[in-house]
């Protein structure tokens, strides 16, 4: 009965974990278009708003594993739990810009805390043979908290002050989370149990050799400084280029930028209107979660290496046949701050199909309150969004299926020269025809590459984080591998556009496509099966082996 509990309480602390930190990342996209006109924010305070959350994290991935390895997991999540609520309450009580950037950087800050420790308690936590279903289980509720978010945009969207609410009902959660980690245990390591359960045959070793090995050494925990990360000692430099090759590789892959396309595919493909926009971007939600849930139950069976493999191969096909669709049939991307806030401008080109631009009303699913708040929500909004791609992905960990709803100003589709004409001859029904496929084709590139990223890159990733460092510096190395994470989304998503600008979409996704094959072959050679090993028995291989 009481392994019952913990398992049960275990995975309520996984899932409100990722529930917390998709909530706060979706939330941002329809809070900002009230918080744009209650506090006349400018281009530039709009960004800063929204990198607030990434400056917080990149805080805490540097400092939080010291707090995780010295003072414990279960303590590190309770004190995430307080700062997320501290934060909450600012932002839901905010009566300025300054109230609100403390706010978004204290989230910031508890959620990447929360995230590190949930990832590395529950995998003490659990048996050997549950760990991957319970680890999976947060980038569940990350994807599950993206989606509600969503919800709740749309429902407060026309309420006066409605970002209040959406601020303060993180607050649910995160109370929840706190009152299940007081009935679990502060030590969840077993570590004496382990010889024992090896010897009866709960664990499966790989071989012969590794079973007499075990017998002979008793797993004792060592004591690591943040050095050693670096060095030969127990194989830590290999482990360490394991972690942040897999961390590098699933943001290289293109992983916080697909989507920023999704929103001018969804109206090429003819999602006109908000609802339409709106289902389009819940589908792709949709997809993510039912990807992740495959993936959960396929952790503990297929392994972590296969899906890891097979999730790279169909991201590397897929960012390939975009690439190559829009070599065929290209579509002109351009950067402004300042959208056009032309009522009729979508009207006009709707009579000229093969050049749709994206407009508040074609894309945006949270419908504005009034038309003050529609002609105001231009200015401004696409910068701030390059950078809410930075977190909406970072964790997942995520690609996030928000793009669709927040990229509305950022790939505003026109001619290259900024110029659009509606006076032209209609186009002949061929080529029409042929843009048409080419967009489906493209469309459902893009719905394989989020399923093949929540199969794989998605949860595997921090699942094997969690797994192949020694107890005694997991939380640092852990930390250490996030703060590459969190940057290297940052470097990806804010050059994303000055890339194309020099290399061309197309080639830009055809270079995700490489880099998606380099992955498969990295992840071939250097990242180890560790399905149905318990943690010790993973550090000792590590520690002897190559």
């Amino acid at each position: 009965g009481r392994a019952l509990m913990v398992l049960l309480l275990s995975a309520t602390v996984s899932l409100l974990g990722g529930l917390i930190f998709g909530y706060e990342l979706g939330i941002i996209s329809g809070a900002l278009l009230q918080l744009q006109t209650d506090f006349q924010l400018s281009c530039f305070k709009q960004e800063f708003l929204v990198s607030a959350v990434l400056i917080g994290a990149l805080l805490a991935s540097l400092a939080g594993g010291i707090l995780i390895d010295r003072h414990g997991r279960r303590r590190a999540i309770m004190v995430s739990n307080v700062v997320l609520l501290v934060g909450s309450l600012l932002l839901t009580l905010a009566r300025s810009f300054a109230v609100l950037v403390i706010g978004r950087m204290t989230v910031g800050f508890a959620i990447s805390v929360s995230s590190m420790a949930c990832c590395i308690y529950v995998s003490e936590m659990v048996a050997a043979h549950q760990r991957g279903l319970l680890v999976s289980l947060y980038e569940a509720g990350i994807t599950v908290g993206i989606l509600l978010s969503y919800a709740l945009n749309y429902i407060f969207a026309d309420l006066d002050e409605g970002w209040r609410y959406m601020f303060g009902l993180a607050i649910a959660p995160t109370a929840m989370q706190f009152l299940s980690i007081l009935f679990l245990p502060v030590n969840p390591v077993k570590l004496s149990s382990w010889d024992s359960d090896c010897q009866k045959g709960l664990i499966p070793l790989q071989d012969t050799e590794d079973r007499a090995a075990a017998k002979r050494e008793p797993y004792q925990e060592k004591h690591y400084s943040f050095l050693d990360l670096f060095r030969t000692r127990d194989n830590m430099r290999r482990r360490t280029l394991v972690g942040l090759g897999l961390v590098l590789f699933q943001q290289f892959t293109g992983q916080p930028n697909v989507l920023g396309y999704a929103s001018k595919i969804f109206h090429s493909v003819g999602f006109q209107s908000n609802s339409s926009a709106i289902l389009a971007s819940v589908g792709l939600g949709a997809i993510k979660v039912l990807a992740t849930l495959v993936a959960m139950a396929l952790a503990d069976k297929a392994g972590r290496r296969v899906l890891l493999m097979a999730g790279c191969v169909v991201m590397a096909i897929s960012v390939t046949t975009i690439g190559l669709s829009s070599r065929m049939d290209p579509l002109a991307m351009a950067r402004d701050c300042k959208a056009p806030t032309d009522p009729n401008a979508s009207h006009s080109l709707t009579q000229h199909p093969l050049t749709p631009v994206l407009s508040q009303s074609a894309v945006s699913p949270i419908p504005p309150a009034s038309d003050a708040v529609k002609s105001q929500a231009g200015p401004g909004f696409a910068a701030t969004m390059s950078l809410t791609k930075v977190f909406a992905s970072a964790q997942s960990k995520e690609v996030v299926p928000n793009s669709s709803l927040t990229q509305k100003r950022d790939w505003v589709g026109q001619s290259k020269k900024g110029t659009l004409e509606s006076t032209g001859p209609p186009p002949s029904a061929a080529p029409w025809a042929q843009h048409t496929v080419l967009n489906w084709i493209t469309l459902l590139s893009m719905m394989a590459f989020v399923s093949a990223f929540s199969i794989g890159f998605g949860p595997m990733t921090w699942l094997v984080l969690s797994e192949i460092y020694p107890a005694g510096i997991r939380g640092r190395a852990f930390a250490f591998c996030n703060s590459f994470n969190w940057a290297a989304n940052l470097l990806i998503s804010l050059s994303f556009l000055d890339l194309i600008d020099a290399i061309g979409f197309s080639w830009m996704f055809l270079l995700y496509g490489l880099m998606g094959v380099m992955a498969v072959i990295f992840i071939y050679l250097f990242v180890p099966e560790t399905k149905g090993q318990s943690l010790e028995e993973i550090d000792q291989q590590f520690s002897r082996k190559r």
